[in-house]
């Protein structure tokens, strides 16, 4: 038994070193065969520089070694010879100088290339996906769709592919179609960040807000992409009045080193916009004087800055424009119960329009007269226009009241007060309102 299997062992070995052997036999015949090659074509060269036989023997080597730029140089030259030269297949010289120039980084030439060889052969992988990678450098994204779409018909599972046509796609505004292609990149390349970031962009444009957040606050740690994903989620977060969850974006994104200016000040001032809502007027204050000592003018900050102050100084203003509903309408009623001197009110309704206004139904009732007044308390700084005054008559002949009061923390465009000139309808403007909130 022992001799058996000494005898076994003796023998694979004898097998391996065989095989060992071949091996080295066949790559250094390799290497001899490569070797005589470029003396060969050398030779011939030295002779002839454009001797189109040895220029593709050298050719072929570079472009199968991989040494792109030998090989984009060669395939140059040979594109000068192949019209005169019946032995050269132009198609691949073409093809080949330009997927090497691809390479090298020589998009210019490799477009020009490309774009010869596809004239016959439309269909082939290699070239449609470059040309169409080209395209989408170029910005031509449609150019760069019907290339790529091309090319995924011919290799559904190339990543490569599935990320330039998905970003095509995005680009073009066709973002379901953007989701599906970018959702697979992001499964088989989870490192390819640029794509798991356009993939989060796609979804917030198809109103897909959940998943959107789902790849943006899975960025926010990026080093590259973190400070725009925290903008995004935290204005999502924003938008959706989650204004802890916005405040902790802002404040992740800023951490980051390196942040490109225009993305720190966005994010300092969305940051300084949710204090803002929170009613953190101090700590909004703040952020916004860093913004203007790097840039005064960004966006609207100045007059941010001064309304900031202004409410920050005045308690009632700030519950009006900025407290909860229920605190807004407490408001509104101490100024409807106190608007007209010695008077009796009577508040019978109250209708709240989606936090923008507000209707009170009053029967008032003094020494000289009685009526029943409606009054609208719109919480906006902005100027009030011709149809919220519009509206507000509609509602007094709805309820069949004597007259109309519209109060306003802003001031009225010139088509309200035109509205309003023959019916029954008081304007309150923010300067007649501070003085209420201040007699309340």
């Amino acid at each position: 038994m022992i001799g058996l299997l000494a005898a076994g062992i003796l023998l694979l070995g004898g097998m391996l070193f065989a095989v060992s052997k071949s091996s080295r036999r066949k790559t250094k015949s390799r290497s001899k065969d490569r070797g005589a090659i470029i003396r060969d074509a050398n030779r011939a060269l030295a002779q002839n520089p454009k001797d189109a036989g040895a220029l593709n023997a050298l050719a072929d080597i570079y472009y199968s070694e991989q040494e792109w730029e030998k090989a984009a140089r060669t395939y140059g030259i040979l594109m000068d010879l192949v019209a005169t030269n019946p032995d050269l297949d132009e198609h691949l010289t073409t093809m080949r100088h330009g997927l090497a120039s691809m390479q090298i980084g020589d998009h210019p030439n490799a477009y020009k290339s490309l774009m010869l060889a596809r004239r016959d052969h439309e269909d082939q992988f290699e070239i449609n996906y470059n040309l169409g990678q080209l395209e989408f450098r170029r910005k031509n994204y449609e150019r760069a769709v019907n290339l790529l779409r091309s090319a995924h018909e011919k290799q559904p599972e190339h990543v490569g592919t599935a990320k330039y046509l998905g970003q095509s796609f995005y680009r073009i505004k066709r973002f379901r179609e953007a989701i599906s292609l970018l959702r697979r990149v992001a499964e088989a390349e989870p490192d390819d960040k640029e794509s798991i970031f356009h993939l989060g962009q796609a979804y917030y444009e198809a109103s897909q807000t959940d998943q959107a957040l789902k790849v943006f606050g899975h960025l926010r740690a990026d080093p590259v992409y973190g400070p725009r994903a925290a903008l995004m989620a935290g204005s999502l977060h924003l938008k959706s009045r989650l204004y802890d969850e916005a405040e902790m974006d802002f404040e992740i994104g800023l951490r980051h080193k390196d942040i490109p200016p225009e993305i720190w000040l966005e994010l300092k001032y969305r940051l300084a916009a949710t204090f803002t809502r929170k009613q953190q007027l101090d700590r909004a204050l703040q952020v916004l004087q860093e913004i203007t000592k790097v840039n005064p003018t960004y966006k609207d900050v100045q007059s941010q800055l001064e309304r900031s102050r202004e409410l920050s100084a005045n308690r009632n203003l700030q519950t009006y424009l900025m407290g909860a509903t229920s605190e807004f309408v407490g408001l509104c009623r101490r100024v409807v119960t106190n608007y007209f001197p010695r008077s009796k009110v009577k508040i019978t309704d109250i209708a709240v329009e989606r936090s923008e206004h507000v209707d009170i139904l009053a029967e008032v009732s003094t020494a000289k007269w009685e009526d029943t007044v409606v009054f609208r308390f719109v919480r906006s700084g902005n100027a009030v226009g011709e149809l919220v005054l519009r509206d507000l008559h509609s509602r007094i002949k709805e309820l069949h009241a004597g007259r109309g009061l519209c109060i306003c923390a802003g001031n009225y465009s010139e088509g309200a007060l035109a509205f309003v000139e023959a019916r029954l309808i008081d304007l309150i403007d923010k300067e007649q309102l501070t003085k209420l909130l201040k007699r309340v």
